[in-house]
């Protein structure tokens, strides 16, 4: 007998139903060799545009040299228990101090994870009285969080100050009744458009509909703002941003996450937090490791210098080429075409194997129907060199996808 839960596995969704054309090519492919500009899939050398390592941290020879000894004195192991328990360090203590004040905020704590930290941050602070207004483009970390939420939920078109007040509003009504409060959340970067949110506007609400404002900064920190503290430095509204997260996984080319606040509202979390009450501690290496390159963030400049540099001569290349970048702000550089998931199939085999290029290719259920779009993450270890012949790439593809070289076939990756 065939129960719904074998009818769901055995659909696979939106992007599972092509799981035997495009595992280990399209889907979960394989990098390999040191994590850098130039690296391995299936035996051949490929300029990679994929990975977050935005200031090239993760082959850093300080960094490596700091990650081996923190494995060496401390095993993978330590603290063994969650943070509550028996997790407690002084070097988790010490990263939390100083994260806050790279960030501006008065204290800090450590997440394992980032996803998993967003879902519990959210799920922390608000209760069945509370309102959540949330951008319609918010990562998914935050629509599952906001998912948990038991009471009222509202959204507003991507970066809609208009329609932003509208939502405050029928919260506001909500919450004058319930006696609870309103949280937004919103975004520093957005990862796969590269724009950034309206936070300057979405602070200048805040005098009207008494809110607190909750960012997602994983692809600002480190890469934003004068010093690289983030979105809310580069549009010059750190105070007004309430409780602000950053990511490791991204700048820091690590692993783990932080939130960052005030001191009541750090300690309440602390306390609250599910996802860390019930989880073991940051491993000590990373910790350890995390200090080390907030120091190298902090003390060298030319990282972040070097990584724009890059993403200024690629964006401007593709620009002048006649690409579009939507409303890219940021590093993260989407190239938009039109096309389906057939096209899209075709672009990627060509950029791989006939150009040695290796970028994500996005395509709907992640972006509209009709949109294929190829996202570049350019590094402070990429060269112009690099950026240079990637743009000529993209010249040539356009062109086949314009001549309908790429048309109405979806390749099979057991033919490559």
């Amino acid at each position: 007998m065939v129960d719904i839960f074998d009818k769901r596995v055995r659909n696979l969704g939106p992007l599972g139903m092509y799981a035997k054309q495009a595992d280990g090519y399209f889907m979960f492919p394989k990098l390999e060799g040191e994590i850098s500009n130039h690296m391995k899939f299936r035996g051949k050398d490929v300029l990679v545009w994929s990975l977050n390592n935005y200031l090239g941290l993760a082959n850093h020879p300080e960094v490596r040299e700091v990650d081996a000894k923190a494995a060496k004195d401390w095993g993978l192991a330590y603290p063994m228990g969650a943070r509550m328990m028996s997790g407690q360090t002084v070097y988790h203590e010490q990263l939390e101090r100083e994260l806050a004040a790279f960030v501006g905020k008065e204290d800090a704590f450590l997440l394992n994870f980032g996803y998993q930290g967003m879902v519990s941050i959210i799920d922390s602070l608000v209760d069945r009285h509370d309102a959540i207004v949330y951008d319609s483009e918010a990562h998914a970390c935050i629509i599952d969080g906001a998912r948990l939420h038991m009471g009222k939920r509202f959204v507003f078109p991507h970066n809609n100050m208009e329609n932003l007040k509208i939502q405050l509003q029928r919260a506001k009504k909500l919450t004058d009744e319930t006696g609870g409060g309103i949280l937004v959340i919103t975004e520093g970067v957005y990862g796969m458009t590269g724009d950034q949110g309206n936070l300057r506007d979405i602070v200048a609400l805040k005098k009207e509909f008494n809110f607190r404002l909750l960012v997602d900064d994983a692809h600002g920190f480190g890469t934003m703002g004068p010093t690289g503290a983030g979105t809310h430095e580069e549009q010059g509204v750190m105070d007004g941003v309430d409780i602000y997260f950053g990511t490791f996984a991204k700048a820091m080319a690590g692993i783990g996450a932080f939130v960052a606040t005030n001191a009541d509202i750090v300690d309440y979390l602390r306390h609250n937090m599910r996802s860390q009450t019930f989880a073991k501690s940051l491993p000590m290496p990373m910790v350890i490791g995390s200090l080390k390159r907030l120091d190298l963030i902090r003390k060298h400049p030319e990282l972040k210098d070097n990584l724009w540099k890059i993403v200024n001569a690629l964006q401007s290349g593709l620009k002048e080429a006649g690409f579009n970048l939507g409303n890219a702000a940021s590093p993260v550089t989407p190239v938009i075409l039109e096309g389906g998931i057939p096209e899209a199939t075709q672009i990627t085999v060509d950029l791989r194997e006939n150009y040695n290029i290796f970028c994500s290719i996005v395509t709907y259920p992640v972006v509209p129907k009709g949109v294929i779009l190829l996202r570049l993450i350019p590094t402070a270890v990429h060269t112009l060199e690099d950026v240079s012949y990637t743009i000529n790439a993209y010249k040539e593809l356009r062109q086949k996808l314009n001549e309908g070289a790429y048309a109405n076939v979806m390749y099979d990756i057991s033919k490559l």
